[in-house]
Formats: C-alpha cells, sequence, structure tokens
C-alpha cells in the first residue's frame, strides 16, 4: 500500500504550530487540526489472515486487553512506565516495545493494522484519533473520552475513516445484557419514564486536594508522557499513578465515567435515549481538583422517536455514585422501588407504566422484571442481536471487534457510533457536578446553553506541544 513517512520531529512541529498534513480518505480536519495519515487499513482480509496489533497502555486491564488479542499478532507493546509492560512482555516477547505511542506510529505505520487503548482517560481521544487519522481499528478502554468534545470527534473520526471500533464495555457482548435491552424494546414493562442507576464506586481516593510538592521520578516512568495533553504537575508517588489518577479531574472522569459506560449501558440503548436537555448535580463538595465523595446527578431526555417508529416518552435518568458498597445507601435514597428485592451494590432499575426491571448487575446483563408475580411466566421475545453464549465476555467482545476489524458488514455492538453518545451523556453529567449548577445542553451543536464556566468545559485545552486534535 502507499504511505506517507512522517517523522516524529514533523508530527510535533506540525503540531505546535497548528500545520495540518492532509491526505485524501479521511475526516476533514477542523482549521488547525493536524491530520496525519500514513497508512490506510486494509479494505479485505483473506481467509485466516491474522492483523497485526499493538497495544498502547499494557498493565492492569491493558494488560489484559492486548493479551486477549493474542491469536492475532501483536507486533507492538507502549506503554509510559517500563514496569508495567512486564505481563504482556511475557506472552509477547518479540513485540517491539515503546514508551511514546508518536514514536510507534512513525516507525510501524505499515506494520501495524489495529490497536488496544487502555491509558488513563485523558489520553484517549490523543491516541485513537491518531491512529484511526492513519486508517488503523482502535479497540478503546471506557471511558470513551476525558471530554464530551472528545466523545463526539471520536464517533466521528471512526465513521469518516472507514475502520473498526469498540469501547471497552464488555457487558454488551453478554447475552443477558442483549436479553434485557431486547426485551425492553418490546414495550414489556410498556413505557420507561424514570431511570435510577448506582455503582459501588469510587474505590480510590476522592474528595481532596491535591498534595503540594514532588518525589522523585522513578527511572521506569516517562512522567511526561503520563500526564500527555493534561496540564503538567510533579509527579507524587501513588498519587496518580498507576491507579488512583480516576479520582482526579485532569486525569480521570471519576466513578460516573469509570462505570457509567458498563452500568448505565443497557438502559441507554434500550430507550435510546440520545441527548439530554438538562443536567444537575448534588454532591458532598470538592475543590475541583478531585471528584467529590458522593454524587447524585440527574439528566433529563426529550421525547423521542425510536428506529423502529415507535414515539418514546421523556425520561428523568439519575445516577448515584459513593455507597462504597454500602446496599443501604442506595435503599436509602431509593426506598420504596423494589419491595423485597435487595439492593445490589452496583445495578439499574427501569420504571414503566407497566412494570418495572431491576438488573442488579453492573453490566445490567441480569433481568428481574417486577412485581414478579405479574411477570410469572414471562418469554423473552425472539432475539433480534447475536448470542456469544457462556463464556469470558471480555473475550467475546474482543473477538466482536477483531471480527469487525476483518469484516466491515459486521461492526461491534459497541462501535464508536455508539460508544461515543452514550461516552457524551456521562460527561455532561461530569461537567453538572463540577459546576454545581444545573445546565442546559444543546445537542446539536455540542454545547451548554446557559453556563459559560460549564461550556468551558466540554473540551479541554490541550498542554503546549500536545495540540494534535
Amino acid at each position: 500500500m502507499d504511505s506517507v513517512k512522517t517523522t516524529r520531529r514533523f508530527f510535533l512541529g506540525a503540531a505546535a504550530t497548528g500545520a495540518g498534513i492532509w491526505v485524501t480518505g479521511c475526516a476533514q480536519p477542523k482549521p488547525g487540526a493536524p491530520v496525519v495519515q500514513v497508512h490506510r487499513a486494509k479494505g479485505k482480509y483473506k481467509a485466516n489472515e491474522k492483523l497485526n496489533v499493538a497495544g498502547v497502555g499494557c498493565g492492569g486491564k491493558g494488560a489484559s486487553d492486548i493479551i486477549k488479542c493474542r491469536k492475532e499478532n501483536v507486533v507492538a507493546l507502549c506503554d509510559v512506565d517500563w514496569n508495567m509492560m512486564g505481563e504482556a512482555i511475557k506472552v509477547f516477547p518479540n513485540a517491539k516495545k515503546y514508551h511514546d505511542y508518536r514514536i510507534m506510529f512513525d516507525e510501524m505505520a505499515n506494520q501495524i493494522d489495529a490497536i488496544t487503548c487502555s491509558t488513563p482517560d485523558h489520553m484517549h481521544a490523543p491516541i485513537c484519533v491518531q491512529a484511526m487519522r492513519m486508517g488503523k481499528h482502535v479497540y478503546c478502554q471506557k471511558p470513551l473520552t476525558w471530554s464530551v468534545w472528545e466523545a463526539r470527534l471520536m464517533a466521528q473520526e471512526a465513521k469518516a475513516c472507514n475502520v473498526a471500533t469498540q469501547m471497552g464495555n464488555q457487558g454488551t457482548a453478554h447475552d443477558g445484557f442483549r436479553t434485557a435491552v431486547e426485551a425492553i424494546r418490546s414495550g414489556v414493562i410498556g413505557n420507561v419514564k424514570e431511570a435510577h442507576v448506582w455503582t459501588n464506586r469510587p474505590i480510590w481516593p476522592q474528595g481532596k486536594a491535591r498534595p503540594k510538592g514532588s518525589d522523585a521520578i522513578p527511572e521506569n516512568l516517562e512522567w511526561d508522557l503520563w500526564v500527555g495533553v493534561a496540564p503538567m504537575r510533579p509527579f507524587k508517588e501513588k498519587i496518580y499513578h498507576p491507579f488512583a489518577w480516576r479520582g482526579w479531574w485532569d486525569f480521570g472522569t471519576g466513578a460516573l465515567g469509570d462505570m457509567g459506560c458498563h452500568t448505565a449501558n443497557m438502559a441507554y440503548m434500550a430507550l435510546e435515549l440520545g441527548s439530554p436537555t438538562t443536567a444537575e448535580a448534588q454532591n458532598s463538595g470538592f475543590d475541583k481538583d478531585s471528584f467529590p465523595t458522593w454524587s447524585v446527578i440527574t439528566l433529563e431526555f426529550p421525547a423521542r422517536k425510536a428506529k423502529d417508529g415507535r414515539n418514546l416518552p421523556p425520561v428523568k435518568w439519575t445516577w448515584y455514585d459513593g455507597g462504597n458498597d454500602k446496599p443501604q445507601w442506595v435503599h436509602d435514597r431509593l426506598k420504596g422501588l423494589i419491595e423485597g428485592e435487595r439492593y445490589s451494590g452496583s445495578g439499574l432499575i427501569l420504571i414503566g407504566d407497566k412494570g418495572k426491571l431491576y438488573s442488579p448487575n453492573d453490566y445490567g446483563a441480569e433481568m428481574i422484571l417486577l412485581p414478579r408475580k405479574d411477570f410469572e411466566g414471562y418469554k423473552p421475545p425472539t432475539p433480534t442481536f447475536e448470542r456469544w453464549g457462556p463464556g469470558d465476555i471480555d473475550q467475546h467482545q474482543r473477538d466482536e471487534w477483531i471480527r469487525a476489524c476483518k469484516d466491515p458488514k459486521k461492526p461491534a455492538l459497541s462501535n464508536f457510533g455508539y460508544a461515543g453518545p452514550l461516552t457524551e451523556v456521562l460527561l455532561i453529567g461530569n461537567i453538572a457536578n463540577y459546576v454545581g449548577k444545573k445546565i442546559e445542553w444543546d445537542g446539536t451543536n455540542c454545547m451548554v446553553k446557559n453556563n459559560p464556566e460549564a461550556n468551558a468545559l466540554v473540551r479541554r485545552q490541550y498542554r503546549k506541544g500536545w495540540e494534535q486534535l
């Protein structure tokens, strides 16, 4: 295939000056947004042909993500912390090793077909957008992005660049999840006007100011690369890296970003919610550096048309975090909604005019119709979604994405065209949580209408030298 050799020096220069590199066949960038496309994805693969896959972010969940691609050719591993790559290196000892994904993309442009991205939230979009613009298929961990604008951009780029994508909310591949979506769409509980979703997160520190001072940066860690597009700050041991970053505003998306892509997923898909019109939050109070210790976030969704033409009513959707795996915390707030049932640490309730659906599950993969006596003998509707059967749903989802890379006629269910709007909704909730005021959302123009402070959070300003989007 034809390619354009682009050095890292050229790329950084283009990013810093706002210059662009344009290659026909991908999305026209916004003014000043450079496009570096050096390799187009293959349109077809021969029978039994393997993908060349690279992993970006290879520790923790990232190790699992890339290892579950082991039936393909894993050709490169990239992580800003050499120590985090240990497990993946053992499985793929011959893969090339990199700290900087930009250098990897430069040097291996024609040797990579697809990537997995499992970094902290703030780096998802910079890595994945560049990969898609290079024609690479992308599997990205949840939440899809750090900001609302990035989520919309990711969905647009996936479509424009004609690549196979999947977000890592693996419950989407669960048979129980798909059965629940079909049941709700069939009208088993009638018109749904109210939804409640909760989680046992955070399980990391939140609600405190950043520590003062700095610690020595370990030799195995490239701190500048870890901070990436976010504002620079001093390294502090065990405060941000490798796990607690989720609770810090500059790097993570809190409990809602972490678990909403799982726990709210089934309701969002089944109800075809689209964009909300308003969002507001109550919380424990915080200094806007780390997320609050608890939050209750409410979004209002308007009446809308389902894809099959049905008229769907407005929905009031409420999120609860900070229960810390204490069902009583949820019970006190949702008293009376599921009489006789035990509240789980994470779950959701949908309230329809013919009944309720309760899922005591992180993934929405278990369905209890209430009151139970009214649904005795209930049989789910004829399946409309493919079923993967029993087994590792994490592996099922990776297999679904890999198949999509090879067969464009079989896209993954949680592709970026779906995952982008879902992520937008959760991050709109985070904006309301941050400003502490009710915000009005304009989904068409991707903006907050009534609050300049909130609207400034829709798209972040990247750190100097990282302005590639």
